[in-house]
């Protein structure tokens, strides 16, 4: 009798251990340990789609040409690429550009149309010495779920990695489930889910969203703790105070059983 009480106490004891043990789940890259270094894919940059938005600026020393290029008046010209009137990608992947009417811009990155755009000014004779400045007007992605900064942030540069926008969104917090990381984008009018399993460097850099696309959506889904403690009374079972008074309990019935037999 002594010895199955014992062992009953004992397995209550274990029970408490196992129910608040830290999360293991929560290092990212946790297989680096077992190779030296892992593949990266290329950086992918991002390219104009229809509906973006682009700003295009072109400078010259002949200022009044660089104003209807521009689409600007003396009084409205400035540096900045935000002060400059925006064109909108048509559904053909087309911009309608003074003097130069209509230009394909979709399927380039942002040089390539920069790089086009002085070429065929040049070889119309239009202008002789441009240069063309390309900037993104509006183009993002969103992360949202358990990070520290959820919303919509804006592409400030040619390619952000899936690394890079959860960092910008403040990390994920320790509710985050870092080996189910979803990326959600639009393609070809279909809606597809990509997972990232942050935990493995492999499943991380050879993803086909590593780097991200305007309208990516990133949700970082909360883990199994932050989903029991989302519901009323949810997460007594992983608490220490739960598990301690299971343990008083028994500790109290087997000396009462001990007693008795005796």
């Amino acid at each position: 009798m002594k010895n199955h009480a014992l062992n009953l106490v004992l397995a209550v004891i274990a029970l408490a251990l196992a129910g608040c043990k830290a999360p293991t789940d929560i290092a990212y890259f946790q297989d680096m340990h077992k190779t030296q270094s892992v593949a990266v894919q290329e950086l992918q940059q991002v390219v104009i789609k229809p509906y973006d938005k682009i700003t295009i600026m072109v400078k010259s020393k002949d200022e009044e040409l660089s104003e209807v290029l521009n689409l600007t008046t003396g009084a409205q010209s400035s540096t900045s690429a935000q002060s400059q009137y925006a064109y909108t990608v048509d559904e053909t992947g087309c911009i309608d550009m003074s003097m130069l009417g209509k230009v394909k811009v979709a399927g380039m990155t942002r040089p390539e149309v920069s790089a086009y755009i002085k070429g065929q000014l040049v070889s119309k004779s239009i202008v002789l010495d441009p240069i063309v400045i390309v900037e993104y007007r509006n183009l993002g992605y969103s992360v949202l779920g358990e990070v520290g900064s959820p919303g919509r942030y804006e592409f400030d540069k040619d390619h952000v990695t899936l690394l890079e926008a959860i960092a910008k969104a403040g990390d994920l917090q320790i509710t985050g489930e870092r080996k189910n990381v979803c990326v959600i984008r639009n393609e070809g009018g279909v809606q597809k889910h990509y997972y990232v399993d942050l935990t493995d460097a492999a499943s991380l850099y050879q993803s086909p969203v590593y780097c991200l696309q305007q309208h990516d959506v990133v949700y970082v889904e909360p883990n199994a703790k932050r989903m029991r403690e989302s519901r009323p009374n949810g997460n007594t079972f992983s608490t220490a105070s739960f598990w301690i008074g299971i343990v008083s309990m028994m500790a109290s019935m087997t000396s009462i059983v001990v007693n008795l037999a005796n």
